[in-house]
């Protein structure tokens, strides 16, 4: 995501948790924007889920492993080549963009094509207001890079930088999204919609912005890119998600949840994504796609989201449920 958002820095978890336990990272999450009361009683994960030992006869096909190159922000910029050569070396076949590091959009596919690599899918922001032209000119660059699918990133505070809870704001961006859809559909694109925890948040009238875009937005036009972690963030279980919305979570973020609801790397934290992927033909996922929004900030170096990257590559490669 090119949007910086205000991310805990929290210690890492040093032990494996309870259902309890992730509900209550969860709830410091809601307590943190004001919405305790959002808090329901999901499923959560199952100590020790997230490690990636349990045994199945289903497995990620890995030519659908991605990753969101927003992971690899600072990274990227120091040296684009040697990042993009390191990813495919680690295994990825394809990423996931977040702006082209400087570069025009010819660039940019000129260096994904030199390290053997795919944007099947890229995170743009749709215009607001919108405007026809501007995201014609998105929807072409998407087309450049070689992208199938193009995803509105962030949404949900308001100019003051609290959660928006006015329903009439979800309903204008529905309706938006509808037709940033139609644009991409006519530009052979598939067009998404990628969550955080604000979308959980409880409005004025009792629902949630999730709620609204789910509702309002045309199944033919708009998919939804499920972030897992932020999902969990929003004390919500993806797997009620994906039952209440089947068929139209095409892709995942797939990023884990630490004790205290900071980040981990895949298989550090307390997620179990097992639990999540035995539902992966109902929700219709098409792309699992690694990510960590602090993968290369302080006190990381830079160079650690490509550990971030390897590890996830090889959870994800080596997983069975």
């Amino acid at each position: 995501m090119d949007q910086q958002l205000n991310r805990p820095e929290l210690t890492p978890a040093s032990e494996p948790v309870s259902r309890r336990g992730v509900l209550r990272a969860a709830t410091v999450s809601a307590a943190a924007v004001g919405t305790v009361g959002l808090l329901g009683a999901p499923a959560a994960a199952t100590p020790g889920a997230s490690t990636g030992h349990a045994q199945g006869r289903r497995r990620v096909p890995v030519d659908r492993i991605s990753i969101q190159l927003y992971t690899l922000r600072d990274q990227l910029a120091a040296d684009l080549p040697g990042s993009l050569d390191a990813l495919r070396r680690i295994g990825y076949r394809r990423v996931e963009h977040a702006g082209f590091v400087g570069r025009t959009a010819a660039q940019f596919r000129a260096a994904l094509d030199e390290a053997g690599l795919r944007s099947t899918s890229g995170h743009v922001g749709i215009p607001q207001p919108f405007d026809d032209a501007a995201w014609e000119q998105a929807l072409h660059d998407a087309n450049v890079v070689g992208s199938k699918k193009i995803v509105h990133p962030y949404f949900g505070r308001d100019a003051s930088g609290q959660p928006i809870r006015d329903p009439a704001v979800y309903r204008a961006l529905a309706r938006d999204l509808n037709r940033a859809g139609r644009l991409a559909e006519r530009a052979g694109l598939d067009f998404g919609y990628h969550n955080h925890q604000l979308e959980f948040v409880p409005l004025t009238n009792g629902s949630t912005g999730f709620d609204i875009l789910t509702a309002q937005t045309d199944p033919r036009l708009v998919h939804f890119e499920l972030d897992l972690y932020w999902t969990w963030r929003g004390a919500h279980d993806p797997v009620d998600v994906i039952k209440a919305n089947r068929g139209r979570i095409r892709q995942v973020h797939v990023k884990d949840l630490d004790v205290e609801g900071g980040f981990a790397d895949l298989g550090g934290g307390v997620i179990d994504f097992g639990r999540i992927f035995a539902h992966e033909r109902e929700a219709g996922i098409e792309e699992y796609i690694v990510e960590r929004d602090d993968a290369g900030t302080a006190p990381r170096s830079p160079a650690d989201a490509l550990d971030t990257a390897r590890v996830g590559f090889d959870y994800l490669a080596s997983l069975r449920y």
